[in-house]
């Protein structure tokens, strides 16, 4: 038997990237994954095609989580179609970089919406099923620069803070409940994001992790692979680091 069997679980943003690794991983270890996207429809059924030829089972579902109305649908038909919500990963987010003092209005909320009210509004409706079954794990991707801070990212990293004193509190108010809720946070990870850096970019950041290397969606996905199971079911409120040893280099 897998640790997930019988898990239902519901990745936001999964249609590529470190959300694309975590509905792999969760689907090899045994959950019914809904592989949400917002507009790359032929992206997510790709994904969910990949989970089923490796004997997964996986369905893709639309939803852009900056409309919160769209957040408590998601949810809702997760349930109906699924049969439940076990597991909610609150993976979706975008970049609009600058600096301070030239970022727009636009930048700063369509940044704050998507991956800090993003997340509010798909844990407040995955927190009202959980609640009622009186179990579940919410897990949320935050970043090394919400804890550390990065210029040029003055209003990504206010999201990913926000969204680690979200984790916290959520951890506090559902716990009773028997919901955890705990966050992840990746550093410098091989995606299409980080494949646009210049060289001496890249060896200048190589050169501030301990371990001298980017890390893999893979080693995110395991991660979140450990909060999304009962390996981890005394483990609430918490941020995992997974950044090769940045934060402290």
């Amino acid at each position: 038997m897998s640790r997930l069997d019988g898990k239902v679980a519901l990745v936001t943003g999964a249609s590529r990237g470190i959300g694309a690794a975590i509905a792999r991983r969760l689907a090899a270890d045994g959950a019914t994954v809904a592989v949400n996207y917002a507009g790359s429809e032929a992206a997510a059924l790709a994904v969910v095609a990949s989970i089923e030829a490796a004997g997964g089972r996986a369905t893709a579902m639309q939803a852009d989580v900056s409309d919160p109305a769209a957040c408590t649908a998601l949810v809702g038909r997760c349930v109906a179609e699924l049969g439940g919500l076990d597991i909610l990963v609150n993976n979706a987010g975008i970049t609009r970089d600058g600096l301070l003092v030239r970022m727009s209005d636009e930048d700063w909320d369509a940044v704050i919406r998507t991956n800090l009210t993003g997340v509010f509004s798909m844990t407040r409706a995955a927190g009202r099923v959980m609640m009622k079954s009186r179990s579940g794990s919410i897990v949320n991707i935050t970043s090394v620069v919400g804890i550390a801070g990065n210029a040029g990212q003055v209003n990504y990293s206010a999201a990913k803070a926000g969204v680690i004193g979200l984790t916290r509190t959520v951890a506090r108010e559902l716990a009773p409940r028997g919901v955890r809720c705990n966050a992840v946070a990746p550093g410098f990870i091989e995606t299409d994001m980080t494949a646009k850096l210049g060289g001496d970019v890249r060896a200048s950041t190589v050169a501030a992790i301990a371990l001298k290397r980017f890390g893999s969606a893979a080693d995110v996905a395991s991660a979140v692979a450990y909060f999304a199971s009962d390996e981890s079911a005394y483990v609430t409120g918490q941020v995992l680091a997974v950044d090769g040893g940045m934060t402290f280099a």
